[in-house]
C-alpha cells in the first residue's frame, strides 16, 4: 500500500484541483473602477472592467445575483447569469517564488505548500470570473513561464507545474544562493500585459538590487498584490534556548538564551518588516500576510470585499 502523503509537506494535483470548490467563496475583484475593492491601509486603484454583454451561462453558487439574466432564466427555467467582454479577458498572473527557503516550516504547512495552495485558489478564482490565468514559477535557477490562458486548461497547466516543484531531485540541484527576486520581476515584465492583475507570492527574503525598479515598472501598468508567506518563527523569536540551524549547505547554532540575543532577533524582524511594508505602501501595492498555520482560503478572502462594488 502506498503511504499517504503528508498535506503539510506535499501537495498533489488532486488537492489543488479540489480547491476549486473553496474558490467559490471568493470575490476577487470588482467589475468596475473602485477605490476600495481591496481592504487595507491604503487605497487600491484596481483597473476597471468593461460591461459589454457577451453571453449568458448557467448560474453558479457565488455569482452576483445582480447579473442574473432574467429573460434566459424565464425561458429555460434555469437561472442564468450574464458574462461581459472585459470579464473574460483580464490576464491574471501568479509569480511564485519557490526558492529553497520556501521548503520550511516549524508549524502548519511548508511555506511552499501554502504558496501553491494560494496560487491554485487564485487560478480557480480567475477561471470563475472568465479571466485568463498565467504563471511564472521560479524554482531556483530554473523557471517556468506560462502565458495567460483561459478556462480550465489555464489553471490545470499551472497546477501541473506546481506539483512538479516538489520533485526532490530538482530541489537538490538548487544553487546554494537562490537568484534574487528582481530577476523574476524582470521576466514578469515580458509576459504581463497592461491591465493585468499580478500576485507576487514569496517570503521576500532575497529581493535583489533591481527589485524596486522592476516593481515600479509593473505597478505602472498593472495591479499588484504581494503575498508574503512566513512561518511563526519568522514573526517572533522562539522560546529561549539553543537551536540547530542550516541553509542546506552549512550548519550552525542559534543561541537565544540571553535577552540581548532575543532583542537583536526582534530588532532584525521589525526592521525587515518596516522596510518591506514601506516599499509596498510607497507604490500602492496591496499586502497579504500568510502564515504557515493559516487557512489559505480565509486568508485570501480577508483582503477582498465580500461583494462586488458597482
Amino acid at each position: 500500500m502506498t503511504p499517504a502523503l503528508d498535506p503539510a509537506t506535499q501537495v498533489t494535483t488532486e488537492d489543488l484541483i479540489r480547491l476549486r470548490l473553496s474558490a467559490r467563496r471568493l470575490v476577487m475583484y470588482a467589475r468596475s473602477p473602485a477605490s476600495s475593492v481591496i481592504a487595507g491601509v491604503h487605497a487600491s486603484r484596481f483597473r476597471g472592467r468593461g460591461v459589454d454583454y457577451v453571453e449568458s451561462r448557467n448560474y453558479e453558487v457565488g455569482d452576483d445575483i445582480r447579473d442574473l439574466d432574467w429573460r434566459v432564466t424565464a425561458r429555460t427555467g434555469k437561472p442564468h447569469t450574464k458574462v461581459f467582454q472585459e470579464e473574460r479577458e483580464r490576464p491574471v498572473l501568479v509569480l511564485l517564488d519557490a526558492h529553497p527557503g520556501m521548503y520550511f516550516a516549524t508549524r502548519g504547512a511548508l511555506k511552499i505548500v501554502q504558496a501553491s495552495r494560494l496560487a491554485a485558489l487564485v487560478g480557480w478564482g480567475a477561471v470563475r470570473r472568465g479571466d485568463r490565468i498565467g504563471a511564472l514559477i521560479c524554482n531556483g535557477d530554473d523557471h517556468q513561464e506560462l502565458r495567460p490562458a483561459g478556462g480550465r486548461r489555464g489553471v490545470l497547466r499551472m497546477i501541473s507545474v506546481l506539483t512538479r516543484t516538489f520533485d526532490s531531485s530538482r530541489i537538490n540541484r538548487f544553487a546554494s544562493r537562490p537568484p534574487p527576486l528582481d530577476q523574476a520581476l524582470k521576466r514578469a515584465r515580458r509576459i504581463a500585459r497592461p491591465g493585468s492583475l499580478i500576485f507576487l507570492v514569496s517570503d521576500f527574503y532575497h529581493l535583489g538590487p533591481e527589485f524596486e525598479r522592476h516593481l515600479t515598472f509593473l505597478r505602472r501598468h498593472s495591479d499588484l498584490i504581494a503575498c508574503r508567506v512566513r512561518d511563526p518563527v519568522e514573526l517572533a523569536p522562539p522560546p529561549p534556548g539553543t537551536y540547530p540551524v542550516s541553509n542546506g549547505l552549512m550548519q550552525g547554532i542559534l543561541a537565544l538564551n540571553r535577552s540581548s540575543a532575543r532583542d537583536r532577533y526582534e530588532g532584525f524582524l521589525e526592521q525587515q518588516q518596516r522596510e518591506f511594508v514601506g516599499t509596498l505602501n510607497k507604490h500602492g501595492i496591496t499586502r497579504l500576510e500568510l502564515s504557515t498555520e493559516d487557512d489559505v482560503t480565509d486568508a485570501l478572502g480577508r483582503i477582498f470585499k465580500t461583494r462586488d462594488i458597482r
